[in-house]
């Protein structure tokens, strides 16, 4: 369920601002939608897993609260995260 280092830093070159950039609010978003993706496909297989789906639901308001951020600092890289990442608004 994890994400692998290999992943992480594949998102991290993608989503960075410059290179070794790995704690940027972009950096999150897009590390915490690709959990959101793995847990959301072992929910569906594994429906009484209620400690996950809390888990889930914690990493969703955290993505939540970095987005808002991000809209409020600098809305150009709001909007690309949103269309690269595929996520609504």
């Amino acid at each position: 369920m994890a994400l692998s280092t290999e992943d992480k830093k594949k998102i991290a070159e993608a989503f960075g601002q410059k290179k070794g950039d790995t704690g940027s609010a972009s950096v999150q978003v897009a590390l915490l939608s690709e959990n959101i993706r793995r847990l959301t496909e072992h929910l569906k297989v594994n429906r009484k897993d209620f400690a996950s789906k809390r888990g889930l639901l914690k990493m969703v308001s955290r993505r939540k609260n970095l987005l808002r951020y991000l809209e409020r600092e600098n809305e150009e890289l709001y909007r690309d995260i949103i269309s690269r990442l595929g996520l609504r608004k």
